[in-house]
């Protein structure tokens, strides 16, 4: 998976709502409408919120059948990091 700039992963960090989705996916994968049910949010909310994660490269998608799930990128988490212990 390419690799996205690190200023994208703090951008998508910075909503509260992000960050409670990525609570969960630290459990495993999930698909929108577990998150939606976790979180008591609307779908729509919830997808434009995954999307912005995703193109941060903080999430990776799979596809099932007509479901996505969405899992977190460990990769681009240890960026973040990296980037960070440098402070």
């Amino acid at each position: 998976m390419e690799q996205k700039p690190v200023f994208s992963g703090f951008h998508a960090l910075s909503e509260p709502l992000r960050i409670q989705i990525i609570n969960l996916l630290k459990e495993g994968e999930l698909c929108v409408n577990e998150i939606c049910q976790e979180l008591g949010a609307p779908q729509s909310k919830i997808s434009f919120h995954l999307k912005t994660l995703k193109d941060s490269g903080l999430l990776m998608v799979r596809k099932q059948g007509r479901r996505i799930y969405y899992s977190l990128n460990a990769s681009q988490f240890s960026l973040l990091e990296e980037f960070l212990s440098a402070y």
